[in-house]
């Protein structure tokens, strides 16, 4: 059994940062792929940014034009997405999700196994 638990999301105006973190807990084994997802109102849940923890990958979704980071801490329990140049597209709520295999290109949730219960990010212009 794996348990996410995502925190850092709020309220920002256009052009502002957020960091999100995610503390993963449980089987080490069963978590080796973490990412975040993000839902808007309305529409489909859409992969973020994904790392392989033990050798550090990182995958992101283009769309997305370089202007989120994903990383993680030491230990491997904990990772965080650094989002900049927020837009008000960007708002929805966010998912921390970890997974056996790897979770696509861009992230695709029908690879993930476990889910945080969410965060939400409310972009303002």
């Amino acid at each position: 059994q794996v348990d996410l638990v995502e925190s850092g999301g709020g309220s920002v105006q256009a052009g502002g940062s957020l960091k999100l973190s995610c503390v993963a807990s449980g089987n080490r084994g069963s978590r080796p792929y973490m990412g975040w997802f993000r839902q808007a109102p309305g529409q489909e849940r859409e992969g973020v940014a994904s790392i392989y923890i033990p050798g550090g990958i990182k995958d992101y979704n283009p769309s997305l034009d370089g202007r989120f980071s994903i990383s993680q801490d030491n230990a491997g329990n904990v990772v965080y997405l650094l989002m900049n140049t927020l837009k008000p597209e960007d708002s929805g709520i966010y998912f921390c999700a970890a997974s056996r295999s790897a979770m696509g290109q861009p992230p695709t949730s029908d690879r993930v196994q476990y889910w945080g219960q969410g965060t939400q990010v409310t972009v303002s212009s």
